[in-house]
């Protein structure tokens, strides 16, 4: 009897230590998403729903805010980056993103789903509140090269609208979902004030590559052109995984991140000047 009783107590302990340590399934309400465990480098800690690295000592990646009002004065120096993050927001990946970028000093541009934004209102304004640069991604990442243009143009209006109001903030800048764009739609896009935003370097975190081979592909086609905006996407976690590492490099080879700014155009005096004289006729 003694013997049955400490077996079943065996039995109840391991049970409950099973029930601890069991992971979340993954995320299937993401068309966009291929998890994998994380894999490669060594980065402080252990499994992929574990917290993110604490990252010690003073960081120097910090580098200029650079206001923009188009995408002609989106220009980056030699070693300059702009870290952009598109397909987010989403709870227990985008959080752990914006604790790494906290930890190293910089901030990234999101390019929000409008979708994702309405589901996740809270985390979508703490991106902002953050002091992230905000766009926009359309409302459910739709292909606009395979719509007509109102009909590409309501879903960028829609996306922009609830990402706003996610927010709380203006969105001034946009992302092509699948970069499939058209020089009608830029256009009509950068008539609502807001700036394209193209892509230099893609990681590819979106391949179910290790993080590893995302960060050593990022930096290899960093090598080559020097300087440039940066794809990821806040969606995966092997982007929160490759991250700090990616950081790391960065910062050790020299690289500066950006923080974006868009900067509203004024009316030239002369013709402010003109419109006054026009309404006192």
């Amino acid at each position: 009897m003694y013997r049955f009783f400490i077996l079943s107590c065996m039995a109840l302990t391991a049970a409950l230590s099973a029930c601890s340590t069991t992971k979340q399934a993954p995320d299937t309400s993401i068309k966009t998403s291929s998890v994998i465990a994380p894999e490669g480098r060594k980065l402080g800690y252990a499994g992929d729903d574990a917290a993110a690295p604490r990252m010690t000592g003073w960081h120097h990646l910090a580098g200029r805010t650079l206001e923009v009002s188009s995408l002609a004065d989106l220009k980056l120096q030699n070693k300059e980056v702009i870290l952009s993050f598109d397909d987010g927001p989403i709870p227990g990946r985008t959080d752990k993103v914006l604790a790494i970028l906290d930890q190293f000093g910089v901030k990234g541009a999101f390019m929000m789903v409008g979708e994702m934004a309405e589901m996740h209102p809270a985390l979508a304004r703490k991106v902002a509140e953050d002091g992230n640069t905000i766009g926009s991604h359309t409302y459910d990442h739709a292909n606009l090269s395979l719509l007509d243009f109102d009909a590409a143009m309501a879903e960028v209006i829609k996306g922009e609208l609830a990402v706003t109001k996610a927010t709380g903030t203006d969105v001034s800048f946009f992302r092509f979902p699948y970069l499939a764009e058209s020089h009608r739609l830029r256009a009509a896009i950068a008539m609502r004030d807001m700036v394209v935003m193209d892509v230099d370097i893609d990681s590819k975190d979106y391949f179910t590559f290790t993080p590893a081979s995302v960060t050593q592909r990022t930096m290899d086609l960093l090598h080559k052109r020097g300087r440039g905006i940066i794809l990821m996407h806040d969606i995966h976690k092997r982007t929160a995984t490759m991250l700090p590492t990616l950081l790391s490099e960065l910062e050790a080879e020299g690289y500066k991140v950006v923080t974006l700014r868009f900067k509203k155009t004024q009316a030239p005096s002369n013709l402010v000047a003109s419109a006054d004289f026009v309404t006192t006729r």
